[in-house]
């Protein structure tokens, strides 16, 4: 009997994807694990490495947070296949629209944008071989008023936006916890902190959420093995650079 939940439809572990196991098992290579906070600088998203093949780890040199143009970008968890092609075609989508009419797409315009795609890939996802719960983040340039914001997805096209924070992936309700308890009682609060804290931040949320998931890459500071970490500004997006990771480590540890 339909009760009107498509995520009932879903296999039990829909993150589980196809590469061809054992006794009728079939598992495919997904993503985990992506977050994003505000902080006083503008909008940090992180991700960790590992992309896992069941119980297997498949890759730990993976890149989870894409650039979709100067002021835009996406964090990914689930399927990595799905995820990057969608990725490219909003590239392609959000440059051919900034060539042809000679301005940016609006920020609504682009959010709506992944939304489409992810409905567009409901077979997939209902399949269970496709499932992508992106994090987006992006900022109106037209509105030189305008703070970047995050918005988070589920696998059937929902936006909503994300007042401080939001998380994605098999380690996210860690990370989500954490967030939740540093908002209401942390001091300084995530969306206050500087650069520099919210590096060490989301370094330490990413070790936290690897020592309760084993899909989570986690992070070595004495192998210089870091989170990938982008902060996005009115100015565009950045990526942090090994030395800063090491240099704001370094100081929170002494």
């Amino acid at each position: 009997m339909m009760n009107g939940d498509f995520l009932a439809l879903l296999p039990k572990n829909p993150f589980s994807q196809v590469t061809g196991g054992k006794g009728g098992e079939e598992l495919l290579i997904h993503a985990t694990t992506v977050f994003a906070f505000q902080c006083a600088a503008g909008v940090v998203m992180a991700g960790d490495h590992r992309a896992t093949s069941g119980h297997t780890v498949f890759s730990d040199k993976t890149e989870k947070i894409l650039e979709l143009d100067a002021h835009s970008m996406m964090a990914i968890a689930g399927s990595p296949a799905v995820a990057f092609e969608m990725a490219r075609t909003l590239q392609t989508t959000f440059e051919f629209y900034r060539r042809s009419q000679l301005q940016s797409m609006s920020l609504s315009a682009k959010i709506r944008a992944l939304s489409k795609l992810l409905r567009d890939n409901l077979p997939a996802t209902l399949q269970g071989f496709g499932l992508v719960a992106p994090l987006f983040a992006g900022i109106e340039t037209d509105d030189p008023q305008a703070k970047p914001i995050i918005h988070f997805y589920d696998p059937l096209g929902a936006q909503f936006e994300a007042a401080n924070y939001a998380s994605s992936g098999s380690g996210s309700p860690t990370i989500r916890s954490v967030l939740h308890y540093l908002e209401k009682w942390g001091d300084p609060r995530p969306q206050d902190m500087n650069l520099e804290q919210a590096i060490t931040l989301a370094n330490r949320l990413l070790m936290t959420a690897a020592e309760f998931d084993t899909a989570t890459g986690g992070v070595h500071p004495d192998r210089r093995l870091f989170a990938t970490i982008k902060v996005l500004t009115r100015e565009g997006i950045r990526t942090i650079p090994l030395d800063e990771h090491e240099l704001s480590w370094q100081r929170a540890e002494a």
